[in-house]
Order: C-alpha cells, then sequence, then structure tokens
C-alpha cells in the first residue's frame, strides 16, 4: 500500500514537472514570436500567413496568377546571379515574400525593402521584389554560409560585395566600365553592424564607397578567384585584414 501512494505521488509530481516545463516552453515561443517576428515567421511561415508557392519560397497567400509568376521570375533570376558569381551556391535560406505592408509589417519587416534573417532566410518587402534586391540580401547569406560561424568580415566587405553581386546600377557604373566606383571612399568604412547602421543612416553613400571598395578589389584579385581564395583562407584562421589589401584612400580636397 505504501509503494502504491509512493509511486501516486511520484506520477503526480512527474506530471506536473512536464506540465510545467511545457507551459515555460510555450510561453518561450509566446515571447519570441513576440518580440522577433521576423525569427518566429522564418520557423513558422504557415503561422504568419505565408504559403509555400515554391520550394523554399513563402509568400503572401492570396496572390493572383500573375503576382505568383512575378514571384517565382524574380527568386530565379536573383538566385542565378549569387550561382553565376559564385559558380554555385551552398546556401538554401528561406524566402518570405510579402506584396502588402500589412504582410511584411506582420513578418516583422520595417522600412527596409529586403533583410537577411541569421543567415537562415530572407524577408522581402513589396518594395524589395526585385532581382537587385533579392540578390543582394541572398548573397549576405551565402558569404556567410561559405565563412561558416568562426570567420569574419567587416560590414563594409559584406555590403559592398552584395551590391556587386547584385549589380546594383544605384551604387554601382557598369560591368564594362574601366572603374565601376560612383563615389570615392575618404575615408575608414564601418566595421561594424553597429558602425554600419549608422553610418548608412548619416550618408546615403555607404553603400556606393563600400562597393568601390571591394569590386576594385575583384579587379585585382581576379574577380571570383580573389573571393574564393579569401574565404578559404578565413575558413583556414587567418585575419581578414592580412588577407585584404585597399588601395589608399583619397583624401578631400580642401577648397
Amino acid at each position: 500500500m505504501q509503494a502504491t501512494r509512493t509511486r501516486s505521488r511520484f506520477r503526480k509530481i512527474w506530471t506536473r514537472s512536464l506540465a510545467g516545463l511545457a507551459a515555460l516552453l510555450v510561453a518561450g515561443a509566446a515571447g519570441v514570436a513576440l518580440a522577433y517576428p521576423s525569427v518566429a515567421a522564418t520557423t513558422c511561415p504557415g503561422c504568419y500567413g505565408l504559403t509555400e508557392s515554391q520550394p523554399g519560397v513563402h509568400a503572401e497567400q492570396g496572390l493572383s496568377g500573375e503576382q505568383r509568376a512575378r514571384v517565382s521570375q524574380v527568386v530565379e533570376a536573383a538566385r542565378q546571379r549569387v550561382n553565376d558569381f559564385y559558380g554555385g551556391r551552398l546556401s538554401s535560406p528561406k524566402l518570405l515574400v510579402c506584396l502588402t505592408e500589412e504582410c511584411y509589417q506582420r513578418i516583422g519587416g520595417g522600412k527596409e525593402r529586403g533583410i537577411a534573417v541569421l543567415n537562415r532566410s530572407v524577408m522581402l518587402s513589396p518594395r524589395g521584389l526585385d532581382p537587385v534586391i533579392a540578390s543582394h540580401e541572398l548573397t549576405h547569406v551565402e558569404l556567410h554560409e561559405r565563412i561558416g560561424g568562426g570567420a569574419d568580415v567587416p560590414q563594409w566587405f559584406d555590403e559592398g560585395l552584395a551590391v556587386v553581386v547584385s549589380d546594383d546600377s544605384r551604387y554601382l557604373a557598369p560591368a564594362s566600365a574601366p572603374d565601376r566606383c560612383l563615389i570615392e571612399p575618404t575615408g575608414p568604412l564601418p566595421v561594424t553592424l553597429g558602425e554600419w547602421l549608422h553610418a548608412a543612416g548619416q550618408d546615403p553613400g555607404s553603400y556606393a564607397k563600400s562597393a568601390c571598395q571591394v569590386s576594385r578589389w575583384l579587379r585585382r584579385n581576379g574577380e571570383r578567384a580573389g573571393l574564393q581564395t579569401l574565404i578559404k583562407g578565413l575558413n583556414n584562421g587567418d585575419p581578414f585584414t592580412t588577407l585584404v589589401k585597399v588601395a589608399p584612400q583619397a583624401q578631400p580636397t580642401s577648397r
């Protein structure tokens, strides 16, 4: 009898413990969904009103046939740009595509056209449904997939490379130009993400300056071959600053 009561108490304690753990997990998941909807949307796109329109692509529900075709065309073109530059893709992030601002806000988006989330997904706003924006964000994910978690690159290089791969004419001259720079860097470029966000908020030319530096470095180092050598060096533990030597920056002229 005593043994029976003991087992009964044990089962009650175990059941309460499991219930408490389940409650904590649910509360934690709810907290993540509220604080970081973009992360939650990446984990469960359907929970945020997105449906898988093609493998790896989750688009807003209720799209017309024309809109679905547009999403497919943009994704295919963006993936192809990344594939052509790298000679293949190692990353396969989810793409979360919104064609209304309400949808983009619901999944955690802001004023940006698109954004890479934890190198696991890419979110595109209605203003970012374009091969240039999509390939820019896919390039971030691809670079970080290739360098792994132990290596790092300064933010100016990460952003500048994304501009080059996406062939963004807002910040670069055509590839046929002797020099693709539109704005000459005249000082140190942002290294950390915090520095980048501050600089880009203050200076709209930050992307063009970074793209200028990266495009020149690529041309001096064999384009894709130079980038592959850099990635190999980073994965071997070599510091970025010893692998990438940039030309002296022009100094602003006094008037």
